[in-house]
This record gives C-alpha cells, sequence and structure tokens, in this order.
C-alpha cells in the first residue's frame, strides 16, 4: 500500500542512495561526487523522516514496524553515519587507492543498522544484522597500508560468523517451541503457554543474546574489539563504536519490551553478571595500554556495560536511562574518533599515545576537543558523559541494583586514571628542539571535518547543562515502545 511505502521511506532513501553512489562510481571514480552523493543521500533518508511520521505507528508486513521509537534511534543513527562520512573524507582525500566503494560500503551498513531498529520479526532481525556485518568485514580492511586492517577484518569475519550460527541455532529453538518469530507474539505464547518447555525457551534466549552480544562487544564476546579497533581505519572505528552498537542496543531494547523476555530472572541474573564483568574487565585492561584505539576500545566495553546497568533496571525508567547514554556515549565517542581521525597520516593511524603528547601546543582546537570528549568518557560533571552516568544510576538505584550501582561508581574513578593519562600527554610541554626534530605538524582538517569537531563538543557540553528538549524527546520515544 501507499501508505507503506511512506512509512518505509527512510529504508528506500539509503537503498536508493547506495545503488546511485554505485552507478556514480561505475561511470566516473570521482571523490567528492561519490561523498557528496552520500551526504545529500543521509539528508534524504533524515527529511524522509518527517514524511514517515505523518503515518506512524505503522506494520509492513510481519517483520518491520515504523513507530515513534523506531523514527528516533533512525535519526540518531543517520545523523551518526553523516558525521562518519564527513570525517571519512578528509582522511581518504589525496590516497592512491580508490575510495569511492568505501561510501557505498557505509551507506549499505547504514541500511543494516535502520533494518535493526525497525525488526519486529527474527528474519528482518538477521537480514539486518547481516548487511550490517557484511559491510563491515569490507571496511574493516579497506585501506592496506600494512597487514593490520585486514587482520582486523579477517578476525571480526570468523568471530562474527560464529556469532551468527548461535544467533540462528537460537532462533530456531525458539520457533520450534513457540511457533513464531514476531517478538510480540513470542510474548503472547509465554504468556499463555501452559506446556512450554522452558528449558528450550531459555536456551533459545541465551543463544540470541551471545550472537547480540558479539556485536555490543560486551565480557566474554569482546575478544575481537581492541585489534578490529586498532586495525580498522579511524572513521570505521567511528563507525563500529556508535552506529553499529547503538542499532543493537535499540534492537535489544525492543526485542525484551515486546518478546516478554524480562519476567525472567536468570536472563536478567545474565545480564546483571554480563554488565559487572565488562565494567571491570573493560577499566582494568584500558590501564595497561599505550594505544589510544585500543585504550578507547576497551572503555567502549566498559561503557556498554554501564548501559547495560539501566538496561537490566528495566521500565519506563530504565529505558530513558539507555537512550539518553547512548546519545551521550554516540556523540562523545564520534568526537573521540573524529580527532584521532584528523591527527592520523595517510600511512597510519595515530593511534599511540605519544603522537599526541604536546598536541596542545601544536592544535590547541583539537586538544581542547579532545580533552572534552575524553572527560565526558570519564563522566566529568557539565558533560554529556557525567548525566548519562547519573541517570543509570538513578535506574540501578531505583532497581536496587546496588551491587552494579557500587560497581558502576568504583570503575567509573578507575577510568578516569586512563583518560588523565592521555588529556596530560596532550598538555605536556616539549623543548623546541625536540619538537623540531620529533613531531611532524599535525595534518590540516578539512573545514567540514573542523565544524563536525566543534559541533560536537558543543553537543556534549549542551547535553551536560541543558538536557530537558532531548529528555522529553527520549520520554515520548520510550513511551511508544512501552
Amino acid at each position: 500500500m501507499a501508505v507503506d511505502l511512506l512509512a518505509a521511506l527512510p529504508l528506500i532513501a539509503l537503498a536508493a542512495t547506495a545503488i546511485v553512489a554505485l552507478l556514480v562510481v561505475a561511470f566516473r571514480r570521482n571523490h567528492l561526487i561519490t561523498a557528496v552523493v552520500t551526504l545529500l543521500g543521509h539528508g534524504a533518508a533524515f527529511a524522509s523522516l518527517a514524511v514517515a511520521a505523518t503515518v506512524i505507528p505503522r506494520q509492513i508486513t510481519a517483520l518491520l514496524i515504523i513507530d515513534g521509537y523506531a523514527l528516533f534511534y533512525m535519526a540518531l543513527l543517520l545523523v551518526a553515519s553523516f558525521v562518519v562520512s564527513v570525517l571519512a573524507y578528509g582522511y581518504l582525500k589525496g590516497r592512491a587507492d580508490p575510495v569511492e566503494e568505501f561510501y557505498i560500503l557505509q551507506v549499505l551498513a547504514t541500511l543494516g543498522a535502520v533494518v535493526l531498529v525497525v525488526s519486529r520479526h527474527f528474519v528482518s532481525l538477521f537480514l539486518g544484522l547481516e548487511l550490517l556485518s557484511v559491510a563491515l568485514y569490507a571496511l574493516i580492511a579497506y585501506l592496506r597500508t600494512d597487514d593490520r586492517p585486514l587482520e582486523a577484518g579477517l578476525k571480526y569475519l570468523l568471530l562474527a560468523g560464529a556469532s551468527s550460527a548461535f544467533l540462528l541455532f537460537g532462533v530456531a529453538l525458539l520457533y520450534a517451541e513457540l511457533g513464531t518469530m514476531e517478538f510480540d507474539r513470542m510474548a503472547q505464547s509465554l504468556a499463555v503457554g501452559e506446556n512450554i518447555r522452558r528449558v528450550f525457551v531459555l536456551a533459545g534466549l541465551a543463544m540470541t543474546i551471545t550472537g547480540i552480544g558479539f556485536k555490543l562487544a560486551v565480557v566474554p564476546f569482546h575478544m575481537w574489539t581492541p585489534d578490529v579497533y586498532e586495525g580498522a581505519p579511524a572513521p570505521v572505528t567511528a563507525f563500529v563504536a556508535t552506529v553499529s552498537k547503538g542499532a543493537v542496543v535499540a534492537l535489544l531494547l525492543r526485542y525484551f519490551a515486546q518478546a516478554g523476555a524480562y519476567p525472567y530472572s536468570s536472563l536478567i541474573l545474565v545480564f546483571s553478571l554480563i554488565a559487572g564483568v565488562s565494567m571491570v574487565v573493560g577499566n582494568l585492561l584500558a590501564l595497561l595500554q599505550s594505544n589510544v584505539k585500543r585504550v578507547l576500545a576497551y572503555s567502549s566495553i566498559a561503557h556498554l556495560g554501564y548501559v547495560l546497568v539501566a538496561f537490566v533496571a528495566s521500565g519506563s525508567q530504565g529505558a530513558e536511562a539507555v537512550t539518553f547514554y547512548l546519545i551521550a556515549y554516540i556523540v562523545t565517542t564520534l568526537g573521540a574518533f573524529g580527532v584521532v581521525t584528523v591527527v592520523s597520516e595517510k600511512d597510519r593511524d595515530a593511534d599511540s599515545i605519544e603522537v599526541y603528547r604536546g598536541l596542545f601546543w601544536r592544535r590547541p582546537g583539537l586538544a581542547m576537543i579532545f580533552t572534552a570528549t575524553l572527560l565526558s568518557l570519564a563522566g566529568i560533571p557539565l558533560t554529556a558523559g557525567f548525566l548519562g552516568k547519573v541517570y543509570v544510576l538513578l535506574a540501578g538505584i531505583h532497581s536496587a541494583l546496588w551491587p552494579l550501582v557500587i560497581l558502576l561508581v568504583l570503575t567509573s574513578a578507575l577510568g578516569l586514571v586512563y583518560y588523565l593519562r592521555i588529556v596530560v600527554a596532550m598538555y605536556a610541554a616539549l623543548p623546541q628542539l625536540e619538537t623540531a626534530r620529533h613531531r611532524p605538524p599535525v595534518p590540516s582538517s578539512s573545514l567540514a571535518g573542523n565544524i563536525i569537531l566543534v559541533t560536537l563538543a558543543i553537543g556534549l557540553v549542551w547535553l551536560g547543562v541543558y538536557p530537558a528538549p532531548i529528555i522529553r524527546a527520549i520520554r515520548l520515544t520510550v513511551a511508544s515502545l512501552l
């Protein structure tokens, strides 16, 4: 029906963008034109959200649901992907290798992430997850300046394949026992089924969580994260850390809310253990790193642990805390990896802490933006990260999750140590002779990249000082889900 096409317009716009970009590359290779097509496609998809909002809520077949919750998260992911595209243009500019296919793969990965957000059925979930994953296989190994990108891509390929096998086996168990793969009908079957063998349901849910846990990179499914973050090009790392993980968190919230999985105390216990171990392991291992991208990788493991604290709290307050924390995390992480992208050279990413030593004296603006993002990740007041942790703490306290609340406070204090190591290195004064001989000038960034970084820095401070508008939007979003 025509109304279905209107509701699905954001997905259609993204798919059309990938096709147009592919045709452009086929007829004429031009980095600027391909990047502009990609950015215009993101803009068209974002603008089409307003059209889709006029017909929501709308179920499109049994697979997809377009509602206020889906539109909110689609907007968040589209903005994040747009930022990555802008940063990628400056990063890829001037490289000898063909770079146009990068944007096609990124648009396809974004389309997969958006499909995850609107999924209400295991078939659409799997299609979206595979579309996202297959595009990321190539993106992670896209630039072959050395062996690290190829190694990272291969590791992600092998582990993602294994996690998909777990997910499919779990789906098969749930379908065999419940007779449906729709999230809401699963909840109905669980509510009225007297002869359902709970052991098979729990096994199926556990195996699907294993597949989803890989994408979230929480402990014990985190082993790929530091190697992939280090080996992938900086814009791809930013995409994996924000768009990919944000889509999976949105999917997880919808899945548990609509499939009726929250009443299973054993599952909530598993998520509680995962959250606690992720906070501890992520922060402890980050202390041992001297590579900035690996620090941010282990930091992301800890932050997803914080998100799971609010997820375990359940209810509207928990969902609101998850959403606000995710927004703060995405804005802050994009800013951090944006600086890494700008500072990076053509042959190697700026991933060593030593590269940032004395950055303030060479590029004070970049140093201050990076400082703001690191302080936000650490949860310092007047930043988005601080309010995000406050909301998670309040959700945990409201649900009496005292062990997780205590762990969150202690590990947050621990995280401040490795963030400050990078900050101290940036502001360290260097002798003039050493600067001239051993510190090459930081590559100049494009005007668009500078505008993006400044906007992200302002955004993370604005969210920490005046979050009322976004909180009102989050409450409306959560209300449409619950």
